[in-house]
Parts: C-alpha cells; structure tokens; sequence
C-alpha cells in the first residue's frame, strides 16, 4: 500500500502543479503500476539502476516498440526525481539510463486533393442528412484541418472557446498553457452552423460547458468515438482508414501550411509545440515529398550514363 501512495502522491502532483490532463495521469499510472508489478521485491524507495536494465531489458525481449520504452522510461525519470525532491530518495536511479534509440519516422500525410475530398464528403454528407450529427461531424472536420489542434483539445473545447465575431479559437493545451489560433471562415461557419441547429434542438445548450456535448463519463464527445468516426467519413471518401486518423489530419494541417509559404515558427505556435525541432519533423516530410516527386516525374529520373 505504501508503493501506492507514492504513485498516487506523484500523480497528484502532476495534475495540481503541472495541470497534466487526464490521458497523461491515466498514461502515466498505467506505466508506474505495470513497473511496479514487474519489480515485486523492491521498494520503489530502494530500487536500483541494475533492476531498472533488468525491468527495460525483459521489455525489449517482449518485443516493445523503442518509442514505448522510451516513453516508459521518462515516466519513471519523473517519478523517482519527485521522490528524490521530496526527500524520500538519496538518488534518482534513472539519471544513468540511456533512452532507446528512435528512429524519427516521418508522419503519414494526405494530400491536399485528398483533404478537399475529406471536406467535401462532410458537407454533402450535412446537406444530405440534415441532422446534428452530420452537422457535429462537418464542423468537426473542418475546425480540426483549420486549427491543427491535437484531438483531445479539439473533442474537448469549452463553447467559450468560440467567441462571437471573433476569427479566434481560445485553446488550452497541454500543461494547461494557452494559445490563440486564427480559423478559417469555412471552419467558422460549419461551427455557427452546427451550433444554430443544436440550439434549436435543445435551448439549454448555450449553458453547456462543451461545444461538442455527449453522454460520455466526459460530457463531450471522446477522442476514439471521433477518430472512429472520421475513419467512416474517410471510407467514404475513398481514403483507406489506416491511412486516416486525426492525428494524420493535424499533420497535414501543417505541413501544407509550409508547402504554401508559411513560417516555421508560426506553425510552431499553431500547433502548441513547445520545442520547434518537434515542428521541424514536417520540413523532413516536404524534403521527401520533392525527392520522390523528382524521380517520379523527372524526365532523366532513372536513366544511366549508358542512356546518354
């Protein structure tokens, strides 16, 4: 029980000094816990480095993806440096860790053709329904390849992140900071939209905390209802649902913000990094694009010097 309470009173930490959201508490609990169960005989007070190699080396055995690991391992870095700071721990037994190597992979990217497909399906789909889901679903698509918002900020926006006559969406994002990103009037409009007829369905939703309300234990819509749902949208547009998620959505949110002239650091904002090298990873996307479309389309692609 006492190893509980150390996990509880770390995760208590996180969410009342770092405002850590509810998937990174749920994250992180589920990594201490496992940890935990795979080092039975050690106190988390006493554990070593070597029992650290042990638990990561018999990860690595089980066949667990180096990102996984890697995500493992600073969850515990941040743990036993709590205890360290809290005086329950002389050391910190991770400082001497090595994180897997990762090989940086680049995001899966739809096209701007295929997104204007994605949007154009919605819309017919709304005009065609004429219901609150479809019209949920439209402003959904089009708020998420306006903004580029991570998905749990997107299904989670307060209705006050949308102010009258304001081309600004007001977002809280991870570690509770808050940023302000412009929308395109398609995205504005879908929203107004769906917000008028949700009104008229029901006059209390202007009292709702949520601008996309359900029944979930949440009050809004969650982040595997809408993935799931833009997987079916996707189908309908012909795009394969391994290739759709909204993840994908935001990375092509900016990656063709840049492929059409937009600054690195703005995007940088856009998308609520706090690092620009975790932007950049989108300037590596465009370099690849332009490689291949070079030895696809070139007309000396491919030919030998014997072929002169």
């Amino acid at each position: 029980m006492k190893e509980q309470r150390l996990i509880s009173s770390f995760l208590e930490m996180l969410a009342t000094e770092r405002a850590a959201s509810r998937n990174t508490l749920q994250s992180y609990g589920r990594d201490l816990q496992q940890f935990l169960e795979n080092t039975p005989t050690v106190s988390l007070l006493k554990i070593g480095s070597a029992e650290l190699r042990d638990y990561f080396s018999r990860l690595e055995k089980q066949g667990l993806a180096a990102s996984t690991a890697a995500r493992k391992l600073s969850c515990l870095r941040q743990f036993f440096k709590f205890l360290h700071a809290e005086g329950l721990r002389t050391d910190n037994p991770t400082l001497n860790m090595e994180s897997p190597r990762l090989g940086r992979s680049l995001p899966k990217l739809l096209s701007e053709q295929e997104v204007d497909q994605l949007l154009e399906t919605a819309r017919l789909q709304a005009e065609e329904k004429d219901d609150i889901r479809s019209l949920r679903l439209k402003a959904l698509v089009e708020l998420l390849y306006a903004s580029g918002l991570r998905v749990s900020e997107l299904v989670g926006l307060p209705l006050a992140a949308l102010r009258s006559g304001q081309p600004y969406l007001y977002v809280r994002g991870k570690g509770g900071k808050e940023r302000l990103v412009p929308l395109s009037g398609r995205a504005l409009a879908a929203c107004a939209e769906y917000i008028d007829a949700l009104t008229s369905e029901d006059e209390n939703f202007k009292n709702n905390k949520w601008l996309f309300p359900s029944r979930s234990s949440e009050g809004h819509l969650t982040r595997h209802r809408f993935a799931q749902l833009l997987k079916e949208l996707g189908a309908e547009a012909g795009i394969l649902p391994s290739r759709l998620s909204p993840h994908v959505v935001r990375h092509a949110f900016a990656t063709h913000l840049l492929a059409n002239g937009a600054d690195l650091r703005a995007v940088q904002k856009m998308l609520g990094h706090s690092d620009i090298s975790t932007t950049q990873i989108y300037t590596h996307v465009l370099e690849e694009r332009m490689r291949s479309l070079v030895q696809q389309k070139h007309p000396l692609a491919g030919k030998g010097k014997g072929s002169e």
